[in-house]
């Protein structure tokens, strides 16, 4: 015997589409003459239209569905037309009828994307606010470039090895440039939302565990273009080396048990360090009084982005030279020359030889602090060349005392 349970389910769904979109398309109808040609009711016939032109004949019939509901629709918009041109009502009636055919086949994408036209079409005022009030040309034009690098360049760069030593990955590289873009966007999209002094602290610290370097680098930027921000970006950019002590503690605690035992006063006296530096500039940054007010500016820079990929090539190849002269078995070299562009790599790899049993972890601990090391002095030059001297000389000390602190605490467990 037929099961009419899942087809009813399914009707019920497109039903149910029709009535959500049409509610909110009613409140905006209006009233008399002048009022809009579809509201609850057209809405939920044409949704119901859509479901059962699958029932009937498939694609095939839901397509002359669609192209009648768009006739019709034409028809109605140009009896009605009045001096608004929008056409947002009309199309998302062509749509329900779509939504109501998809209901028979996939309910629950399809109540999801119902759900989501109404929310949008529901959030017009706010929307519109945003886009005409909120949004300025330049960080319009910031959003294109970005969608651009992201969505038209990343596909077409090579993924694969090249340059000297085969260090350059293009695509590997170019994903940097866009977390680099991506990290000053977040920072400066909290910053107009929170003010400098609460927005740059909060994005160095949660940008530090994408990468601290870049973020480094993102604040570096911004106080060039802001210098009277440049307590709140040294408090971000020394509270992001706080997230990678805590992201290196959960890689080794993912990696080998034994290494994060062996490098457990190490972290914890660089954490210590980390934590009390950037917690240092973070209540400088909230007893000022004088932070100026955050204006609509740039969201990032693209050219610093690219000299930052620029100097991030240059340490890719050092450090492949580097594994070349002295080979994959300096284990010390390999790790120094890896920390040089990303910690967490090179934490991994010495940690991985922990656990396989080609090395002890007390012989880990030289290895894994040799590539923070190493790290450091990436940042340091990130620093130095992407902002002022001034944030520079503020931010450098705290780099070296977390190197420092954790050289000392290994030589406490000795």
């Amino acid at each position: 015997m037929f099961d009419l349970s899942p087809l009813l389910l399914k009707l019920a769904v497109a039903l149910g589409i029709g009535l959500l979109i049409g509610a909110e398309r009613e409140r905006r109808k209006g009233q008399g003459p002048a009022r809009a040609p579809a509201g609850i009711r057209t809405f939920s016939v044409v949704s119901l239209a859509g479901a059962i032109s699958v029932m009937v004949g498939g694609a095939l019939v839901l397509a002359a569905t669609v192209a009648g509901v768009a006739a019709l629709t034409a028809v109605a918009y140009f009896r009605s037309r009045d001096d608004d041109p929008g056409l947002t009502t009309e199309i998302a009636l062509v749509l329900t009828a779509l939504l109501g055919g998809l209901a028979m086949q996939r309910p629950a994408l399809a109540a999801g994307i119902a759900v989501a036209l109404a929310v949008l079409l529901a959030g017009r005022a706010p929307l519109h606010h945003f886009v005409r009030s909120v949004l300025t040309e330049r960080e319009v034009r910031d959003a294109l470039i970005f969608a651009s690098a992201t969505l038209v360049v990343l596909p077409l760069l090579p993924n694969q090895a090249m340059g000297p030593y085969d260090a350059l990955n293009p695509h590997a590289i170019w994903i940097v440039v866009i977390l680099v873009m991506a990290i000053s966007a977040a920072g400066y999209i909290l910053v107009r939302l929170l003010g400098a002094r609460f927005g740059l602290p909060i994005a160095g610290f949660a940008a530090g565990f994408i990468s601290s370097t870049a973020t480094i680098g993102a604040m570096g930027t911004r106080v060039q273009k802001s210098p009277g921000i440049i307590t709140a970006a040294v408090a971000g950019a020394a509270l992001s080396t706080v997230a990678t002590i805590v992201l290196m503690s959960l890689v080794l605690a993912a990696t080998s048990i034994a290494t994060l035992h062996a490098l457990s006063i190490p972290l914890i006296c660089a954490g210590i360090a980390a934590t009390a530096y950037g917690g240092f500039f973070t209540i400088r940054t909230l007893r000022e009084k004088d932070m100026p007010d955050t204006q609509p500016g740039q969201a990032f820079s693209l050219p610093v982005a690219l000299l930052f990929a620029l100097t991030l090539s240059a340490i890719l190849v050092v450090s492949a030279a580097l594994r070349d002269w002295f080979g994959e078995t300096g284990v010390i070299v390999a790790a120094a020359a890896a920390g040089l562009v990303d910690t967490h790599s090179a934490v991994i790899a010495v940690a991985s030889l922990v656990a396989s049993g080609k090395m002890t972890a007390a012989e880990a601990v030289f290895p894994v602090l040799a590539a923070l090391t190493t790290n450091t002095v990436s940042k340091i030059v990130f620093a130095w060349s992407s902002g002022s001297r001034s944030f520079a000389l503020r931010l450098i000390p705290g780099l070296i005392l977390v190197a420092v602190a954790a050289w000392a605490g290994a030589l406490l467990m000795r």
